[in-house]
């Protein structure tokens, strides 16, 4: 009698699902504008909460509890630009994809408005500190994210902002599990506070159920908060907790004590700070150390390495071209660190892109419909389409945009050049559309200049510095607007339909260049008809290389050529 065979192993399981903060509102969602910021942000914004519910907006029963831009800006007493600013900045780090300030035109803003609970959990995050870099004298395991004294500030003004970034920057630049241990952190010293900003009062009750949350108030924590991991789809908190159980589904799910929603918020938190500090000991203990409470951290590393990465880091590339398609990139998240002179071309529809600490680089950015930012960069070229554009503490760049939104200029900047965008690629006008992008209005000559000093930075500033505006951009001449040339061994990826840059030029910059090809064909015919004898034609010859030399150095467009150093 045969043996029966033995049953094939089970298939491997995916980890179960963590918490994690959304790092949109913690990384794009800052805005550097004191009157956002409180001292005591529950008491100010519950106060706030109570004057918007009173005055909505005639919205259907679908999206309740809306306020116009107006009672926006009349309750905080900011300018229309800057509630015009705030209103777009929540947009484009809101976690729905249908909320109607997600899809509103810009025209449409008015009519729709924002969601009172989403404005209000907003404005709490602005107390947020950003994560200091490694090394840092401030850097201590800061569970709050308040600045501190630092001995820093006699030299910070001294430093450029790349040699404040630089600092051996693959070391000292926050790791992803870095700042998403901050967020945490900082999310769970706020979590009583943020969840009473959502809670309704309800009287009878004892003082530990006097406050509760009804399940439509419990959904905007999603825009903090998610449950899923690398590379999967995010799953809103109601479809994870199991607070509002209801036996009969057609009735809603009853209220649920706010004391309940933080201890199950607070375990899961804690859960994942545990997570991530055991998953941070296996990596650098590696995996010869591990030990049985790392197993389950590594069994999730390896079924992540299994499925396409949340966010995709570009570093250290130095004096060459690097060049990623839509195919090539498996995330809608990119951040560009640390580069120097090279050419990087990223043609793809994105959400977000970072670019941070680079010098003397140029970079394609292909539509980006969320956000982009830009900091601590010396002498770069940025050319993006994007729906908006925030700009931090560089020196001597010059951005090519096309862009829907007033680009942001904050912090400590010097010589910040302005420009409308001079490129294409085939598939740009493809992923303009993926991801919402107008080629009208193009908004890159109206940018909004802030404060010199960021108040969401740990490092501490001298007193009377932060009332101080930062250094404005100027534009272009258009005698120095040249088109930028994408070369075409780059875009062997399908076909496309883009033919042409299609963003309008300004009449300026049109005049400036038909004037600039006009010479060109003049020259040319000069260079075609002029008898010369065959040593001046060398004479010739050889002067225009050398000036061609020179401007390729003198306005960095060498780097262009590293594509070829490969062919």
């Amino acid at each position: 009698m045969t043996s029966p065979s033995p049953s094939p192993p089970p298939p491997e399981q995916p980890p179960p699902f963590h918490l994690h903060p959304r790092r949109e509102p913690f990384e794009h969602g800052l805005i550097p504008l004191q009157k956002l910021i409180f001292p005591d942000p529950t008491q100010t914004l519950t106060t706030l909460r109570t004057k918007l519910l009173q005055n909505p907006l005639s919205t259907t029963h679908h999206h309740p509890h809306r306020v116009h831009p107006n009672a926006v800006m009349e309750t905080l007493q900011i300018s229309p630009q800057h509630t015009r600013l705030l209103f777009n900045t929540i947009a484009s780090v809101h976690p729905s994809v249908s909320d109607p300030i997600v899809t509103a035109k810009p025209d449409e803003v008015d009519s729709v408005g924002v969601n009172v609970y989403d404005l209000i959990l907003f404005l709490y995050i602005q107390s947020y500190k950003r994560l200091l870099p490694k090394g840092h004298k401030d850097s201590p395991a800061i569970a709050d994210v308040w600045p501190s004294i630092s001995a820093f500030d006699g030299f910070l003004s001294a430093l450029t902002p790349l040699q404040l970034a630089r600092g051996n920057v693959r070391r000292s630049t926050p790791s992803q599990a870095d700042e998403e241990a901050h967020q945490l952190s900082y999310l769970h010293k706020h979590l009583g506070n943020i969840i009473s900003l959502l809670a309704d009062s309800v009287e009878g009750q004892t003082e530990e159920d006097s406050l509760v949350l009804t399940m439509e108030n419990f959904e905007h924590l999603s825009f903090l908060f998610y449950f899923g991991d690398k590379g999967l789809e995010n799953i809103p908190l109601s479809q994870h907790a199991p607070l509002f159980a209801n036996s009969d589904p057609d009735m809603p799910a009853a209220p649920v004590p706010a004391s309940q929603v933080h201890d199950w918020i607070e375990e899961s938190i804690n859960f994942a700070l545990q997570r991530i500090s055991e998953r941070v000991a296996a990596k650098e203990n590696g995996p010869g150390h591990a030990n049985a409470s790392d197993h389950d951290a590594l069994m999730d590393n390896n079924y992540a390495n299994t499925i396409k990465p949340s966010i995709s880091h570009i570093e250290g590339i130095s004096r060459q071209s690097y060049v990623k398609q839509a195919s090539e990139l498996n995330t809608s998240f990119v951040k560009v660190i640390n580069c120097h002179e090279s050419v990087i071309y990223l043609l793809a529809p994105l959400k977000y892109a970072t670019v941070y600490g680079c010098s003397d680089a140029t970079i394609v950015l292909g539509a980006v419909g969320k956000a982009v930012r830009i900091e601590h960069c010396e002498r770069v070229h940025v050319i993006s389409a994007a729906k908006r554009i925030c700009i931090a503490n560089c020196r001597e760049c010059v951005f090519f945009l096309g862009v829907n939104q007033q680009p942001l200029i904050v912090g400590d900047n010097h010589k910040l050049q302005v420009a409308p965008y001079n490129t294409f690629y085939p598939q740009l006008e493809e992923h303009m559309k993926q991801v919402s992008i107008e080629a009208s209005p193009n908004r890159w000559d109206e940018p909004i200049a802030l404060g010199l000093v960021d108040p969401h930075d740990l490092i501490s500033h001298p007193a009377g510095v932060s009332d101080c505006q930062t250094e404005f951009a100027t534009h272009l001449e258009p005698d120095q607007f040249t088109n930028f040339l994408i070369p075409n061994w780059f875009q062997d990826e399908g076909c496309g339909s883009t033919k042409d840059n299609p963003f309008p030029l300004p009449d300026v910059y049109m005049s400036s260049q038909q004037k600039s090809d006009k010479n060109l064909v003049e020259v040319k015919q000069i260079l075609k008809e002029t008898q010369l004898e065959d040593n001046r034609k060398r004479e010739l010859s050889t002067a225009l290389h050398v000036y061609f030399k020179d401007w390729l150095y003198a306005s960095g467009n060498v780097r262009q050529l590293y594509c070829l150093q490969g062919e």
